[in-house]
């Protein structure tokens, strides 16, 4: 492993422990308004793009899958923080909007979670802010969500064997102390 390789490692690494930490940090302020960590994440990115968001987008938006999606927007929806309407434009499509109790306690939730942010990043100029947010966007980026590409395509090109992927994987190992220190 080159050292590149050993400082991306502690990279993600890193940031999976900070999302971690984050969002048991952040229950505690949304559990003061009884909405799960789960619910807050469509509430709040429904709240932040604006009126009528179509079910598609706030899931890809957030990086679920539809299914898991209309799960939290059942509970939002009997909690009376949202409501699905028919899309005008296409009535096989749903659209979530806040109801007038969904946008107050989202505006109550994002003045506490500003609060929480600037407790949280203390002390990081804008700058170093800036750039951690173009690391970050690597993350979100489709090349990074597609890993198992980039995996396919190494093999193929190190192998010059026509065996099937399967044949080609190696058996699984069981995970060391180390691997669980050094998570992705």
């Amino acid at each position: 492993m080159t050292n590149l390789d050993a400082l991306r490692r502690k990279v993600s690494s890193t940031l999976v422990i900070a999302a971690r930490k984050w969002r048991r940090t952040s229950h505690g302020v949304l559990s003061a308004f009884n909405v799960s960590e789960a619910c807050a994440t469509p509430l709040l990115t429904a709240s932040r793009l604006g009126e009528a968001v179509r079910q598609v987008t706030l899931a890809d938006y957030i990086g679920i899958e539809g299914p898991s999606l209309v799960r939290l927007l059942d509970q939002l929806c009997a909690a009376g923080l949202m409501r699905r309407d028919e899309d005008p434009a296409d009535r096989r499509a749903k659209t979530v909007v806040l109801t007038k109790e969904g946008r107050a306690v989202t505006q109550k939730m994002e003045e506490e979670l500003v609060t929480l942010r600037a407790q949280a990043l203390k002390g990081i100029s804008r700058s170093d802010l800036e750039a951690t947010l173009r690391v970050l966007s690597a993350f979100t980026a489709d090349s990074a969500q597609e890993p198992q590409a980039v995996s396919t395509a190494r093999a193929a090109k190190q192998s010059p064997s026509t065996k099937s992927a399967k044949a080609q994987r190696a058996k699984p190992r069981r995970a060391t102390p180390e691997d669980r220190r050094n998570a992705p």
